[in-house]
């Protein structure tokens, strides 16, 4: 027998300083590893996420690669756009009926209205393609695709006001904070181009009434900051602060972001902050950025033949017809999420004109787009999104006239149409009763649809999860289901 030895426990005591010492040691250099080496801790094909967690993604096979969301903000008219109503028409100036209103909430700005006239559309409508489909005269060149898309007349909404119901429909809920749906998708799928964000926004202004848009509707959330959406101005600086001050050369450039990313690693390995490496990130892809952006926004590049077919207005900075055909070329170049923002549909009043113009800023360019992708090949695996954040009532604000009148917001039922991606072509989904007011038949909540957006990206949306502050967050927050008669 060999000599006892005494044992003291004290030698195997460690103090919470030394535990937490040792372990960033290890985490630093599975984080140096990572940036060395990108494949290194990738799983199946869902890989690492940008976030540094091993998702899993796709869940399953998926039918769409990115998303071009045209949304019209300030909400068009429904009635003057995807669903004709003609007894509106019929029994133009007669009271909406309580038993069809059904004590629903309303607005300030009509509470106080002692009577609620009905109103018909001041244009008329035609039928489109093969099923026959009613598309405004106002979108004529929507109405020559109908066969193309597929249109739901049955989206619904608590929220009544702009704020809440367009921060709804872009972050899954009415209170601004949560990540926005580009976000989600960045998050969850990443880029397919590392020179390009997979997350870029758009904005343009119409000729009507235009609510606000503010950038907690692209905003990353609580997700890391490197899933935000990048927005991309017209004009000479597409991005901020991306282009390097005079005398500044692209090797002094590069030079100072080595410097900066070991100052920024060394600052890691001490606090673990994994927004450090967030910043890391954005430096690198700024710098690439300089390279890839300039190229992507030179749309004379393109040949007459496109320009023609989005409109004269293609050429011209900041259009909504320019976005468009921006939003193609990134869809090229493998951005997942581009969002326009096109302002200016809050009718009120004057709608039959406003609105008129406001259709004709998009109208050409929208089908332009579905028509441009169709024949590269892309709209089999390209989502195209088009529609507001909430409808417009079938009475008239304020007081009544056939010929000049507005409508008041309507969150009981509005219509969108999507394209490509895996969703049905010609199709037109739901069904609201004959005065446009409640619906009556396959009723697609926001929750829906977002469900149904992360399906067609093979994205089962209760396990696209983010735990923040004790609780793990989704877009569809604790609701949603997929519309499955909407898959192709």
């Amino acid at each position: 027998m060999g000599e006892d030895k005494h044992i003291n426990k004290d030698d195997f005591k460690v103090n919470r300083r030394h535990f937490f010492s040792k372990l960033s040691a290890g985490i630093g250099t599975l984080a140096l590893g990572s940036l060395m080496i990108p494949d290194l801790f990738k799983k199946g094909s869902g890989g690492l996420s940008q976030s540094g967690y091993t998702l899993g993604l796709p869940h399953f096979a998926p039918k769409a690669k990115r998303i071009i969301y045209l949304f019209q903000a300030g909400a068009p008219s429904q009635l003057e756009s995807l669903d004709y109503k003609p007894l509106l028409t019929e029994r133009m100036g007669e009271d909406l009926p309580e038993s069809i209103r059904g004590g629903q909430r309303l607005t300030g700005m009509t509470s106080n209205q002692e009577r609620f006239p009905l109103v018909g559309s001041y244009t008329g409508f035609k039928q489109y393609g093969q099923n026959g489909t009613w598309v405004s005269d106002y979108f004529p060149h929507i109405g020559k695709i109908v066969d193309e898309i597929c249109i739901v007349k049955s989206m619904h909404t608590e929220a009544i006001n702009h704020d809440p119901a367009i921060t709804f429909l872009q972050t899954g809920n009415q209170i601004s904070g949560r990540p926005s749906m580009g976000s989600w998708f960045s998050y969850g799928l990443g880029s397919e181009n590392q020179n390009l964000p997979s997350f870029v926004v758009l904005t343009s202004r119409g000729k009507g009434n235009s609510q606000g848009l503010y950038s907690k509707l692209w905003s990353s959330g609580f997700l890391d900051s490197r899933h935000q959406g990048v927005l991309l101005r017209s004009g000479k600086d597409p991005v901020l602060y991306l282009n390097d001050p005079e005398g500044v050369t692209r090797e002094d450039k590069r030079e100072m972001l080595d410097n900066i990313s070991d100052l920024n690693n060394q600052h890691y390995n001490e606090v673990l902050d994994d927004e450090i490496q967030s910043r890391i990130a954005q430096y690198e892809m700024a710098y690439r950025m300089q390279m890839s952006v300039p190229e992507v926004m030179d749309l004379k590049q393109e040949p007459e033949s496109i320009i023609k077919l989005y409109g004269a207005e293609a050429l011209i900075p900041g259009t909504y017809a320019a976005n468009a055909l921006l939003a193609r070329r990134l869809a090229e170049n493998g951005v997942r999420f581009i969002q326009l923002y096109h302002q200016g549909w809050d009718q009120h009043g004057n709608l039959p004109k406003e609105m008129s113009g406001q259709a004709m800023d998009v109208d050409q360019a929208s089908a332009a787009l579905v028509l441009d992708l169709k024949q590269r090949g892309m709209l089999e695996d390209t989502l195209v999104i088009w529609g507001g954040e909430f409808g417009r009532t079938n009475y008239c604000q304020g007081r009544f006239s056939p010929e000049n009148y507005g409508r008041d917001h309507h969150p009981r039922s509005f219509s969108i149409w999507m394209a490509g991606g895996g969703v049905k072509q010609g199709l037109s989904y739901g069904e609201t009763d004959e005065f446009g007011y409640n619906i009556i038949k396959d009723p697609v909540h926001i929750n829906d649809f977002h469900a149904t957006l992360l399906h067609l990206f093979g994205i089962d949306h209760e396990q696209l999860t983010f735990k923040y502050q004790g609780r793990r967050f989704r877009l569809t927050d604790v609701a949603g289901n997929v519309v499955n008669d909407l898959l192709a």
